[in-house]
């Protein structure tokens, strides 16, 4: 059986680094009020699509950032056209685009819908306007129902929210959830504040202006999400993933199952051949370079077959469907059980692995964990 990450990609994501704002908690790869590098963006974008000597149809096509429809509808469709020369679409892919609830229109969905669009992912975080003014949000509540009103009739939609905030209380977090399940998404991710290195909150974190939110209350959130969403019709199918059935991401998942992939753009990773690849994360120096005729392309990787089978398990166990065996074993070479080891019958002992006879799946516990979990499957 063929090693998937060996098979030519048949998933795209496309990344457009523009904002309107940074959010005190983003560590995306972006850039605000920098309207004035829309042309420029376009162009070195033609350029980097035109070394992959396309077309190369795809299964799946992603373009997030950044706030893609922060671009006005004549750079969005620009964008859009130049994007789909070089991926035309499969019969039946799914194309989403991610969108800011502020920014979003009937005549930008007009546009999506146009190119083949059929997939929206709002980034919504939360319905409280306190938190939503925390979190340096610039969107309120009623562009969040707007939104999802003008999408739902052609879109399938999918929110994401944030948990854990400075000061957040379970009582408004499971307000948070109600509200979004009123609005009946298609699919729903939940994330954990976090505070990473470099961004605004990182700072104020360090200097006391912040105060994190207990473990013990952000734990009590996720499985607030972990009960409440499954009960609405939304299954748990990823470590912070909910769907309704037919409606997974089914780009997401291509990761998640080591598959391979194209990644355009400032900071896009690719996966193509068993090689990693990293764009520059400065938009400004990946413009430059690309302008000049030169690689944007700052970290590549060559992954050894155990590594890159390691890789592949760690990401496959946040599935809820977990690992096949057999499947594992013949496409990447080696058996779960040679990879981890004594590491295997440890988490099976302390109940954060089960052995479902085919599969191997995280339990109830395991979720919880799934961070420590996987990140020593890396190192077994």
């Amino acid at each position: 059986m063929t090693n998937p990450r060996f098979l030519p990609p048949r998933a795209a994501y496309v990344h457009v680094p523009f904002c309107r704002h940074r959010c005190g908690y983003c560590n995306f790869t972006l850039v605000a009020g920098r309207d004035d590098l829309v042309e420029a963006f376009l162009e070195a974008q033609a350029q980097e699509l035109s070394w992959l000597r396309g077309p190369h149809p795809v299964d799946t096509l992603y373009i997030g950032g950044g706030t893609p429809t922060h671009l006005d509808v004549g750079p969005l469709k620009r964008l859009l056209d130049l994007v789909l020369r070089c991926f035309p679409l499969f019969d039946h892919a799914e194309f989403t685009v991610e969108a800011n609830p502020y920014d979003v229109s009937q005549e930008k969905l007009e546009l999506l819908r146009s190119a083949g669009v059929n997939r929206i992912s709002l980034g919504v975080q939360s319905f409280d306007r306190s938190k939503l003014m925390m979190l340096e949000r610039d969107h309120r509540c009623e562009h969040v129902e707007r939104a999802v009103e003008l999408a739902r009739a052609e879109f399938d939609v999918s929110l994401d929210l944030i948990f854990a905030a400075p000061q957040e209380t379970l009582a408004g977090w499971r307000a948070d959830l109600e509200h979004a399940l009123r609005l009946a998404p298609d699919h729903l991710s939940t994330y954990g504040l976090t505070y990473d290195r470099g961004t605004r909150f990182w700072a104020r974190l360090a200097k006391g202006r912040l105060t994190r939110l207990e473990e013990s209350v952000e734990l009590q959130m996720y499985e607030m999400a972990l009960d409440r969403l499954p009960l609405a019709g939304l299954g748990h199918y990823e470590i912070s993933s909910f769907a309704r059935p037919g409606h997974r991401c089914r780009h997401n998942e291509a990761y998640w199952t080591g598959r391979t992939y194209f990644g355009v753009g400032p900071g896009a990773a690719r996966h193509i051949a068993g090689r990693r690849e990293l764009n520059h994360r400065s938009t400004t120096t990946y413009l430059r370079r690309v302008l000049a005729g030169q690689s944007p392309v700052t970290e590549s990787e060559l992954l050894s077959p155990e590594a890159s089978a390691r890789e592949r398990l760690a990401f496959a166990l946040r599935r809820m469907d977990g690992v096949e065996k057999t499947n594992f074993g013949n496409e990447t070479g080696y058996t779960i059980e040679a990879l981890m080891q004594d590491r295997l019958q440890q988490f099976v002992d302390q109940g954060l692995l089960q052995d479902r006879g085919a599969h191997f799946c995280l339990t109830r516990a395991g979720i919880l964990l799934c961070d420590s979990v996987c990140g020593a499957l890396l190192t077994a």
